[in-house]
């Protein structure tokens, strides 16, 4: 069956169309990106902002008429950090529905985790033993660990990129001592999480999902999106350390400028950098591995599983 994902993120919303059924790996047939931002259109009653509530809804209405054109038999939609801890949720979901007919379902910081940590596990397989997933998207940071598809433990903590860049490193370049005191909040909200994984052992396998973990594993050498999805891509945590001081002393134009950086995403690698580094090392990662599959894999596989058999 052809079916489309809509993902409403904190940065982005994706529109993805992908042939898929069960037993099979899905196929993407059509991929349509608008940068919305919006962990970084919320007032000071962490409302989305009405320019921002309009322009999900043009995004979302453009999104069903891709899906049309392309021969979609049903589409996903769901939302993540942004949408969820947005004071007027209701009032924004209410008004999608009103206008597009489309149902966003709000998936838990926990769901995400867990959605994202089952992409990850049909990717590598069972031979990869324990596995350790992060993921950084805009207004969260999850961490998922486990032997099975559904793991063991999986939290969800308000550390994304944009929420904190928004929140923390106004300057252009950052004041250091706004990177400091990020840093220090990254890895006290970090520290409250680390026994919950430690007692469990240590992983035989950590993999990393997101925008900001493939620009930062790029930047730090590994190879670009042009030389193929199988490609292996490493960041260690030796690259990162030595590149975080670089980044903060970087302007969000000279960030841009770096391999694999995109314009839209340059402003908020800094803090990007400051939670992939604080969680390897309070979870004692010296080198994870990026994984192509993410959370929309993840919403498109549980899908699958739950389709009734022929």
């Amino acid at each position: 069956m052809r079916l489309g994902v809509l993902d409403v993120g904190s940065n982005t919303v994706h529109f993805m169309v992908v042939d898929a059924h069960p037993g099979a790996r899905p196929l993407p047939a059509h991929s349509h990106k608008a940068e919305l931002r919006l962990a970084e259109l919320l007032d000071e009653r962490g409302a989305i902002a009405p320019h921002g509530v309009e322009r999900l809804t043009k995004t979302v209405r453009d999104a069903l008429l891709a899906a049309e054109e392309k021969g979609c038999e049903e589409v996903l939609p769901f939302a993540t950090s942004a949408v969820r801890e947005a004071s007027n949720a209701d009032a924004v979901l209410a008004r999608v529905k009103d206008e597009t007919g489309v149902d966003l379902q709000v998936l838990t910081g926990e769901e995400e985790a867990r959605l994202t940590f089952l992409a990850a596990r049909r990717w590598y397989g069972w031979s990869a033993g324990k596995l350790l997933l992060l993921d950084i998207g805009g207004g969260s940071l999850e961490v998922a660990y486990g032997m099975d598809e559904d793991p063991d433990t999986a939290v969800s903590l308000p550390l994304g990129a944009g929420r904190l860049t928004a929140g923390w490193l106004r300057g252009d370049p950052a004041d250091l001592d706004d990177v400091k005191a990020l840093r220090r909040h990254v890895r006290a909200q970090i520290a409250r999480n680390v026994s919950e994984f430690s007692r469990s052992g240590r992983p035989d396998h950590v993999v990393a999902t997101s925008k900001t973990f493939k620009q930062l594993a790029r930047i730090a050498g590994a190879p670009g999106s042009g030389e193929g999805l199988y490609v292996q891509r490493r960041l260690s945590r030796k690259s990162l350390e030595e590149w975080v001081p670089r980044l903060a002393g970087m302007t969000v134009p000279e960030r841009a400028a770096l391999p694999g950086v995109s314009e839209g995403r340059a402003g908020q690698l800094l803090a990007g950098a400051l939670v992939a580094e604080g969680a390897m090392d309070l979870l004692g990662v010296e080198e994870l591995e990026i994984c192509p599959w993410a959370l929309r894999e993840g919403v498109i596989l549980r899908r699958l599983d739950h389709l009734p058999e022929n």
